[in-house]
């Protein structure tokens, strides 16, 4: 769903004037950056592992993908989450009962953070409120929280500390227009649901309001994503309304990012969630999605519904030649602690990047971002030199186009090219023995 073409109600000559959000050079250079889904869904952690076809659209919520929208499935009477929650907890156990089970005692912050720095991440996204309600920051606004029950902790703040410590940006996620604990609407089942069970008052747009200003406050973070819109009632000129709210906080981080999902006419970076870009999208751009089918840790999913670290070292290429950011998601268990499912693809994103990483950070859009034919590869462009990231090095031999046929060439990481010429044909670099059983390798060209 493209977010950006949601604007809400026609205010006309109401419309309020939203600051400039334009993107900062920092998130443009950054281009990855882990998003992490840890809430009280985590405890559960379940939702059906889909098939590999999908499920009919009739059926999508009942059967929803992901675990973080466990408080809404387990809902839907006869929902494979409802007939495993009696079975599990029982008919008097509400999904809102579980914070009280949700135990963090392990979890340590700045070892969570190394791992997603060890795996290249330039910024921190955490869920600091999923639409279920529960806040992960000591929050003044209600008392479902995760320093009041559960864990008896301020995660977010835990979180910031340690990503502030490894020089590493830090972005709150936040869901601005569902919080189904302070909702009585029946479940959503439907595309349009989503929009019509969903508050829109004065004293939610200014609940939502005051908590969105608490995490600017508290933590100044360098990304503002904000997600499913935001409650109508709170579109106008007033002080909880977006245009005040957006104004505050890039006052506050005059160099923040602010995403595209607050249904106003006025945001940033584009969003794209479990979507395939075509080609280079002239605005900057966001491509999230977990490295399995869900963003919260689903521990029905196995090696055939989760993202391969070569998967993983290829779609980033993808992205980052088309003009976009990979948030890419680590679903943690309730502990805190990353199954090595998804451990295993962010150590092997991370030795790549550690290798090839100046064909990625700091990159922009070359003329185009792959070939029709040929191997398969991605460009980019540096300030002096042209990247090609072969994304099947295996092929052995990797043709440059034909703008850079004269430029210097080495492998990054390794020796200067060797060429494999053909009289009246292309110009081919032989990729090297060590790199062919790699998942890509980037050989930098100056023209």
């Amino acid at each position: 769903m493209n977010f950006e073409t949601r604007t809400g109600p026609d205010l006309g000559e109401a419309t309020p004037e939203y600051p400039d959000a334009t993107v900062p050079e920092w998130y443009r250079d950054a281009k990855l950056g882990f998003f992490v889904h840890w809430g009280l869904y985590s405890v559960p952690a379940w939702a059906p592992a889909h098939p590999p076809g999908g499920v009919p659209v009739e059926d999508a919520y009942a059967h929803h993908q992901y675990a973080e929208w466990y408080a809404n499935t387990v809902r839907i009477a006869g929902s494979p989450t409802w007939q495993r929650h009696q079975e599990l907890y029982g008919t008097g156990t509400s999904y809102e009962d579980l914070a009280d089970r949700w135990d963090a005692g392990r979890f340590d912050a700045d070892d969570f953070v190394d791992a997603l720095i060890d795996a290249g991440a330039r910024y921190v996204v955490p869920t600091t409120k999923h639409h279920d309600g529960f806040c992960l920051w000591n929050t003044d606004t209600t008392t479902f929280n995760a320093v009041r029950r559960g864990p008896r902790r301020d995660l977010i703040a835990e979180l910031h500390d340690a990503t502030r410590r490894a020089g590493a940006r830090f972005g709150v996620y936040f869901s601005g227009a569902l919080d189904w604990h302070v909702s009585d609407f029946p479940p959503i089942e439907s595309d349009t649901d989503l929009f019509r069970f969903r508050r829109a008052d004065e004293w939610f747009s200014r609940y939502a309001a005051a908590q969105l200003d608490e995490l600017v406050e508290r933590f100044r973070p360098d990304v503002l994503w904000n997600d499913i819109e935001w409650p109508d009632g709170g579109k106008g000129s007033e002080d909880y309304a977006v245009a005040a709210l957006l104004r505050r906080y890039l006052a506050a981080v005059p160099e923040g990012a602010v995403n595209d999902r607050w249904g106003v006419p006025r945001h940033g970076f584009l969003t794209r969630e479990y979507t395939h870009v075509a080609d280079i999208v002239p605005q900057p751009w966001e491509s999230t999605r977990g490295l399995g089918y869900s963003f919260g840790y689903n521990q029905a999913e196995d090696a055939g519904h989760s993202l391969s670290g070569t998967e993983l070292i290829r779609l980033l290429a993808d992205v980052v030649s088309k003009n976009g950011n990979l948030l890419i998601n680590v679903g943690p268990r309730a502990d805190g602690s990353i199954p090595e499912l998804q451990a295993h693809a962010m150590r092997e994103l991370g030795a790549w990047l550690r290798r090839d990483g100046a064909a990625v950070y700091g990159t922009r859009p070359w003329v185009r971002a792959f070939e029709e034919t040929g191997a398969p590869r991605a460009y980019t462009a540096g300030d002096d030199a042209v990247n090609i990231i072969a994304l099947d090095p295996g092929a052995g031999l990797l043709e440059l186009p034909v703008e850079l046929e004269a430029g210097r060439a080495r492998w990054l990481g390794g020796p200067e090219a060797v060429f494999d010429r053909v009289p009246g044909g292309a110009v081919r670099a032989v990729v090297p023995d060590a790199l062919r059983g790699d998942a890509a390798a980037a050989l930098q060209v100056v023209p």
